[in-house]
């Protein structure tokens, strides 16, 4: 059993002071006297002229030997007395530490370095991405010609993967985002005695609107950090290396079904969150302002020009292309350790976000004047 540490206080006969030290001065020991030990310590430590006997310790760590040395004022007692052994332990503790390095001043053009630097990073993202999509068009153009070597095994995996698998959440974020756009857009009409407008205002955000961007967000963040995540662990685990080495491209095995499964599968899921989007809309709509449900089926076509939902189509099948592109993009950039892994579908998942409302926009202002009547 490891003795406890104890301090004893000698006063000889001519007045002088001597401080015996024994048992074990470690951190395991100290752990149970330490509140007992420091406030006597730091009174003896008080009279300068004191003898420090550290003969009779058993052994002492860095723990202990950093008790001590506060005590004494980070400074070697005057008269002390250690045992061989424990001689490195306090010499290590006389060694001065390494002043810290001067502080650089600042760049006063670090704000113009910083955007520089970011703006290169997106470049360096664009022209990577560039390069490979220019691969998945050259890859579609063979497959094109060889119609036998097209991956359909993959491509149906993927589609049911990114579409059938993700009907569920779409459906549920969908019927809830109909309700509550229904149940405000209901108080306000009912102010003015609009409430068969309620139709038209559904009609339009929804199908040309909230039904694409909203599937394209919970896609991205659903199957595009997924496809990233898949990549990024080929990388880790040298598969991607292994299909290098047998002659498979990336682009035709990988990223093209991926692409393709994504293009078919959400304009898909953009009709279905379209249709449970309206769906929650018109069980809000009836409960709110006693709207029926055949008047407002009925009504719907009327209130909404059949190009909105071409062009809400049309918006899925660029956002699936854009998010299985940017998603493989940065799986295929993940360095072989799992932090870069971490780091490389958070940034997929936010770039493929960010791209859809950027490319939502354009939508909105090259096509202002269709389906508006």
């Amino acid at each position: 059993m490891t003795p406890a540490p104890d301090l004893r206080r000698i006063i000889a006969a001519d007045g002088s002071c001597r401080l015996e030290l024994s048992g074990a001065w470690n951190l395991q020991a100290l752990e149970r006297r330490l509140a007992e030990l420091a406030p006597r310590l730091a009174e003896y430590a008080a009279d300068q002229t004191s003898q420090w006997d550290l003969s009779g310790v058993d052994v002492i760590d860095h723990a202990g030997a950093m008790l001590l040395w506060r005590a004494w004022g980070r400074r070697r007692a005057a008269k002390l007395v250690l045992k061989p052994e424990h001689e490195p332990v306090f010499s290590r503790l006389e060694i001065p530490a390494e002043p810290a390095p001067p502080h650089a001043p600042r760049d006063p053009l670090w704000v113009v370095i910083v955007i520089g630097r970011k703006l290169l990073s997106v470049l360096d993202h664009l022209a990577a991405m560039v390069m490979v999509l220019g691969q998945v068009v050259l890859d579609t153009a063979y497959l094109v010609r060889q119609p036998s070597r097209i991956p359909w095994r993959e491509i149906s995996s993927n589609i049911y993967r990114t579409g059938a698998q993700a009907l569920g959440i779409t459906a549920l974020v969908g019927f809830l985002i109909g309700v509550v756009l229904s149940y405000l857009s209901s108080q306000q009409l009912k102010l003015f005695g609009a409430d068969a407008f309620i139709i038209n205002i559904l009609g339009i955000s929804v199908i040309r609107e909230l039904g694409p961007v909203l599937a394209a967000i919970l896609i991205a963040g659903r199957s595009g950090s997924a496809i990233t995540a898949q990549l990024g662990v080929m990388r880790v685990t040298q598969e991607l290396d292994a299909m290098a080495v047998m002659g498979i491209p990336h682009t035709l095995r990988l990223i093209l079904p991926k692409m393709l499964a994504l293009a078919v599968s959400m304009p898909l899921i953009v009709l279905w969150t379209d249709a449970i989007a309206l769906l929650g809309g018109m069980v809000s709509a009836s409960a709110e302002l006693g709207i029926g449900y055949s008047y407002f089926v009925s009504s719907l076509p009327d209130a909404v020009p059949i190009a909105n939902l071409w062009l809400g189509l049309g918006k899925g099948v660029v956002f699936g292309l854009l998010i299985a592109l940017i998603a493989c993009h940065f799986g295929l950039r993940i360095e072989p350790n799992t932090e870069s892994l971490g780091i490389g579908t958070t940034n997929s998942v936010v770039t493929s976000i960010t791209v859809v409302i950027i490319v939502d926009a354009v939508f909105a202002i090259m096509f202002k004047d269709v389906g508006i009547s």
